[in-house]
């Protein structure tokens, strides 16, 4: 596939292959557990944390923290001191809900789920939707606790709306849900003398093929089975759960994939937890990308003077989905900041540091979207609204290097069936191959 210029075929290659890899990856654990399958087959190899690490020339490897954060890079052809670090960040979650550790109750003759918020979903887009869970399950075994990821790939679940008959505000107000309260889904019917934490066990237990006395504990997030799609009447847009932010991820790993030999090493890295604030042992405010940014400088045989240099010539993306403008809420927008879908990678800029970029690093990847030759776009938020964040103020804080945030437009952020442009996935990739290659 075209990775400069991209060609309507190749970006409708890009985008079917997007959809792929989201639908493959209704979880954290899912999308990082997908990552690694990709880069297995690749020749990456594999780092254990608690290992010594052997890293030869040229070699490409990655490490993977907590299940649902992932680090991968390609070491450069020439010394770190020299050229710095290529490194492009994302993040793996998703906001919407997640199960509680006990989430089963029953009542009224139905099994239903008690859920938590995770990070700032749009509620109401997860009401009368076929929902079913994904994640990872504790098992007990003869050999220790073992960890197995968990996909139903059915509908389980369900949140129905109540009937406008009994909410006769609901089109003027808009649906509003007690988070407590009226977000329990229903999992079932109950027969007489059944028990519903029993019945969720014991669902759990047999798709992890495990006893349900031996299912320890568990980490499950909401999904919606709907697979993605093509929509718009030439089939120009995608409608998916997740893009925010595995698109971003999709194009980080597909950009690197494509650096076959570069002069400076590249890293890509892919965190849980940004949506509750990163602050994580696997969150971009934990410790990960340090510590293996140290490993490599360690390998490299870099003295404190040198590390400081190689720190001092790197660049950092920070790559997150962006607002696409939508016409039907003129007033959400900035005036002058109208981003396009299929317009772009989007440079995105806030006074306030809630994202990094500064005239110089945006003139930077302004320089990368020249090279791949394809437009760009700059976004600022409103300033009567309060403007969202990303990983990029945290780890350029944390790592002391340039950085610019960036992202792909899309419309429904939060929502739990979002939408984005298939010619902007392959626009992304083509300005990420040409920032690993510089």
């Amino acid at each position: 596939m075209s990775l400069t210029n991209p060609t309507p075929t190749a970006a409708l290659e890009w985008a079917n292959e997007l959809i792929d890899f989201i639908d493959a990856s209704p979880s954290p654990w899912h999308a990082v557990a997908n990552a690694e399958a990709r880069l297995q087959t690749l020749g990456y190899i594999r780092l254990e944390e608690n290992e010594r690490w052997q890293l030869a020339a040229g070699g490409r490897y990655y490490a993977v923290r907590g299940g649902s954060s992932l680090i991968a890079f390609v070491l450069g052809s020439q010394p770190i001191a020299a050229t710095g670090l290529r490194i492009v960040g994302a993040h793996t979650d998703s906001p919407g809900l997640r199960l509680k550790p006990q989430a089963a109750s029953g009542s009224d003759g139905l099994a239903r789920l008690a859920v938590e918020i995770y990070g700032g979903p749009i509620l109401a887009t997860f009401a009368d939707r076929d929902l079913s869970l994904a994640g990872r399950v504790v098992v007990r075994t003869a050999a220790g606790q073992q960890t197995r990821l968990l996909r139903f790939e059915r509908s389980l679940a369900r949140l129905p709306n109540l009937a406008i008959h009994m909410n006769r505000e609901v089109n003027e107000q808009g649906l509003k849900l007690n988070k407590q309260t009226e977000l329990p889904l229903i999992l079932g019917q109950l027969g007489v003398g059944c028990d519903a934490e029993a019945q969720l066990k014991k669902l759990l237990a047999d798709a992890v093929a495990a006893d349900a006395a031996d299912l320890l504990s568990f980490e499950l997030a909401v999904h919606d089975v709907q697979k993605g799609c093509l929509w718009g009447a030439n089939q120009e847009f995608i409608a998916s759960r997740q893009l925010d932010n595995l698109s971003s991820c999709h194009a980080a790993l597909a950009a690197m994939i494509a650096t076959k030999q570069p002069t400076a090493t590249c890293v890509t890295a892919l965190f849980d937890h940004e949506e509750v604030g990163s602050e994580s042992a696997a969150g971009a405010g934990g410790s990960f990308i340090a510590d293996v940014l140290a490993r490599i400088a360690s390998h490299a045989r870099l003295d404190e003077e040198d590390r400081r240099r190689a720190m001092a010539r790197s660049f950092f993306i920070s790559a997150d989905m962006a607002h696409a403008y939508h016409p039907n809420f003129p007033n959400a927008y900035e005036p002058g900041h109208k981003v396009r879908v299929n317009g772009g990678p989007v440079i995105k800029t806030n006074a306030n540091q809630r994202y990094t970029t500064n005239a110089e690093t945006a003139a930077r990847f302004i320089g990368f979207c020249e090279q791949a030759d394809v437009p760009h776009q700059q976004y600022a938020h409103r300033s009567d609204l309060g403007c969202g964040s990303t990983i990029g103020p945290i780890v350029a804080a944390q790592l002391g290097v340039a950085s610019v945030d960036v992202g792909s437009p899309m419309w429904a952020m939060h929502s739990a069936r979002e939408s984005a442009g298939v010619h902007d996935q392959a626009h992304m990739i083509a300005a990420l191959t040409a920032a690993f290659a510089s």
